[in-house]
């Protein structure tokens, strides 16, 4: 019995489906958590005027915000958050980050230092040294 010869008639190259599939997640991923870093920021909080300090620079150090109203209340990436639960957290990003995470306080002037106190226990607390406290210059803002 003879066995039959199919000529290969497909042509060999590579499929570039996958690939374009990897290309478009990581497009949605960089614009998603971009819009969460900008939504964090527009959260409308007057912040305390200081003298002296430095501008923010943009260094490739990972950065956690942790924003606090005049009420006392403390959002971490745009969410309410329990001062019970803050030092696990930040405990589980300095893990995922590393030892340079920083974490960036933008606290509204009319805020008490008793509610900034617990927040710089925590960092304390988890092995967090890098804390900035996110202000107004003098200068710009009489």
């Amino acid at each position: 019995m003879k066995t039959p010869r199919y000529a290969s008639q497909r042509k060999l190259g590579i499929n570039m489906t996958p690939m374009i599939d990897v290309v478009f997640l990581l497009i949605i991923f960089f614009l998603v958590s971009s819009h969460l870093v900008r939504q964090e920021m527009q959260i409308e909080l007057p912040l305390p005027i200081a003298k002296s300090g430095a501008d923010d620079v943009l260094e490739e150090v990972p950065r956690v915000t942790l924003n606090i109203k005049s009420d006392g209340q403390i959002l971490l990436a745009g969410r309410e958050i329990a001062i019970e639960r803050l030092a696990a957290r930040l405990k589980e990003l300095r893990e995922a980050e590393g030892d340079q995470l920083e974490v960036r306080i933008r606290t509204s002037r009319e805020a008490a230092y008793t509610f900034v106190e617990p927040i710089l226990t925590s960092c304390t607390q988890v092995g967090i040294w890098n804390v900035t406290f996110a202000v107004y210059s003098q200068e710009r803002n009489p």
